[in-house]
């Protein structure tokens, strides 16, 4: 049977997992830059660097709950439609009995444009942290997310995040898998 940790402990070694995530965004970010060609001039790649904030509702599998959170994220987009994009969530707010959690992700996006409008699909993997009722524990997770939006061009540099849906799975869950969803809005700011 699965133990249950306390705050503080850890289920299996952080600088093993730190360096899980890592590699597999070298490898990713490598077989996207990885040419054997010249690229011509007109159509250089790039990268663009940009970073946001968004407000997210939630609902929680574990006792059938409904939080609102905030999430930061930073994406590396390529001209070329692919970039990384890493996130942690914070499912802070509307707690009950104090059950809230946290994550943390990365993971390859694909996005394409339509004038103003951009739409995109993740991939993230990662980690979570479950804070159970009355502060009795927590429990550090993977978590898997996919997820699906849509942005609208304010200005050069500002987008508004009009929608995002992500699903997160949690496999390793102590009382067996866990599953949440749910939506986000918020601004995302071009950086270069």
């Amino acid at each position: 049977m699965k133990s249950m940790h306390r705050f503080g402990e850890k289920k299996y070694g952080w600088p093993r997992l730190s360096l899980a995530v890592a590699a597999a965004a070298l490898l990713f970010s490598g077989a996207v830059s990885l040419r054997a060609q010249v690229v011509p001039a007109g159509d250089a790649g790039g990268l663009n660097l940009t970073a946001g904030a968004s407000i997210s509702g939630f609902a929680v599998q574990y006792g059938d709950r409904k939080m609102l959170g905030v999430t930061a994220f930073v994406d590396a987009d390529t001209r070329r439609r692919i970039g990384i994009e890493a996130e942690g969530r914070f499912l802070e707010f509307h707690q009950t009995a104090n059950v809230h959690a946290e994550t943390y992700s990365v993971g390859p996006r694909y996005h394409l444009t339509f004038g103003r409008f951009q739409t995109y699909a993740k991939g993230l993997v990662g980690f979570g942290i479950f804070h159970y009722p009355y502060g009795y524990g927590t429990d550090s997770d993977l978590v898997i997310s996919p997820g699906v939006g849509v942005e609208y061009r304010l200005s050069r540099r500002v987008r508004w995040r009009m929608g995002e849906f992500e699903y997160q799975y949690w496999p390793q869950f102590h009382y067996g898998a866990l599953s949440t969803y749910g939506i986000s809005t918020g601004l995302r700011i071009r950086i270069n």
